[in-house]
């Protein structure tokens, strides 16, 4: 079973600022089950789009944990801010939080890659 997405963006938030990055929800989707885009920000102005990562990724055996991939990598802001429109207007219900951190480990996982093993979001 999947966690809530608002108690999963909340979580991700507090981690963020625990590390001493900042975060923010730039658009706040469904409660329950809005999928989650993380923007993330590098200092020299570039951005990086991370989008859920397509069902193939995930087993038969789901654990429940979002995986993520990566859509965009150091790219323009505009090209990043256009890319979550055209997702926006497929999927009205997203979530977009924006993190200005160089480095996403151990605060979400991307398909492919091996899993933090520091128990959170895990069941």
């Amino acid at each position: 079973m999947r966690l809530r997405t608002d108690i999963f963006v909340s979580a991700l938030m507090r981690r963020v600022f625990a590390r001493g990055d900042f975060a923010a929800v730039e658009a706040k989707g469904a409660e329950e089950a809005g999928a989650v885009f993380v923007r993330q920000v590098f200092r020299n102005g570039t951005e990086s789009l991370h989008a859920p990562a397509p069902q193939s990724f995930f087993e038969e055996d789901d654990d429940g944990r979002r995986l993520f991939e990566t859509r965009l990598e150091r790219a323009d802001a505009d090209a990043v801010a256009e890319a979550i429109a055209r997702e926006r207007r497929f999927d009205g219900d997203l979530w977009v939080v924006s993190i200005e951190a160089d480095d996403l480990s151990g605060l979400i996982d991307f398909a492919g890659a091996k899993p933090q093993d520091d128990g959170f979001f895990r069941r």
